[in-house]
């Protein structure tokens, strides 16, 4: 259990924590046809990060308010669509989807987007966008506008959706989606919040975290369990299409010395011990 938790849990359990409210989030797990089967794009997040310092992660981050106000001109599923599959209103499910695309060009500088419906961007250097982006200078729908794209939201698969327990001290309400790499499309070898990139296997990623060489939080690696099974990037999105997406939150028992923390349906994350006061 991570050094900051019992005292938070402890003190939510006496009425004596007010638990912040989750940031709307998305994240997507990015993959490409691997030697034995699909790989996933994982970045580690330097040890300086004040969330999940040290984890691997997927590409992520915070919806940017104008990610809803001015949605960008669209391919794919609908905003109403969208709605029903993640299990929100449209408005949201709109700023969700743009920061899953937005965020996956940011931080990997793969663009899920084209010309029009059929179409994929040709690779050019982005750098000076993305930087415009990540500094908030632009938002994502004047920069596909800029350059005559449409977002392709059917590039997309919504996955799961996960929302940090009460006790933390930063809160995500996040959606997870899957994509694979467009062809001609490559991710970025380096990235500003991330000291490595490594692209593997959902099974070794899996086995790695197990044997403590990876370390992730529980939303990353469940998903990767779940894509163990997975043969192609295309055949995660076909399984993306029949998956229900609910909320997940983690919640913590306290009993004396004891406590456990639990994910509903995912027993095996389920972490417990000793911890007297």
């Amino acid at each position: 259990m991570p050094p900051g938790w019992p005292a938070r849990i402890r003190a939510l359990a006496a009425g004596e924590l007010t638990p912040p409210t989750p940031k709307p989030s998305a994240t997507v797990v990015l993959l490409r046809e691997g030697a034995e089967g699909p790989e996933a794009y994982l970045l580690r997040r330097r040890t300086s990060m004040a969330f999940a310092a040290g984890m691997y992660a997927y590409p992520g981050g915070g919806v940017d308010p104008r990610d809803a106000g001015a949605a960008p001109a669209w391919a794919g599923p609908s905003p109403a669509e969208w709605a029903e599959r993640l299990g929100t209103d449209p408005a949201t499910a709109t700023a969700v989807v743009c920061a899953a695309v937005r965020e996956t060009f940011e931080e990997a500088g793969v663009l899920l987007a084209g010309p029009d419906a059929d179409g994929v961007v040709e690779p050019r250097d982005w750098t000076a966008e993305r930087a415009a982006l990540e500094a908030h200078e632009l938002s994502f729908a004047e920069f596909l506008t800029e350059h005559g794209l449409v977002l392709r939201s059917d590039l997309l698969g919504g996955w799961a959706r996960w929302v940090t327990p009460e006790f933390e001290e930063r809160r995500f309400d996040t959606w997870f989606f899957v994509a694979a790499l467009p062809s001609g499309q490559s991710a970025a070898s380096t990235v500003g919040e991330a000291d490595r990139v490594a692209w593997l296997s959902p099974a070794e990623a899996v086995a790695g975290y197990a044997e403590g060489r990876y370390g992730m939080l529980p939303p990353t690696v469940s998903v990767l369990r779940e894509l163990v099974a997975v043969r192609s990037p295309q055949d995660a999105l076909a399984a993306a299409r029949s998956r229900t997406v609910r909320p997940v939150l983690g919640r913590a028992e306290v009993a004396g010395d004891r406590m456990t923390v639990r994910w509903p349906g995912y027993e095996e994350l389920t972490i417990d011990g000793e911890f007297p006061i």
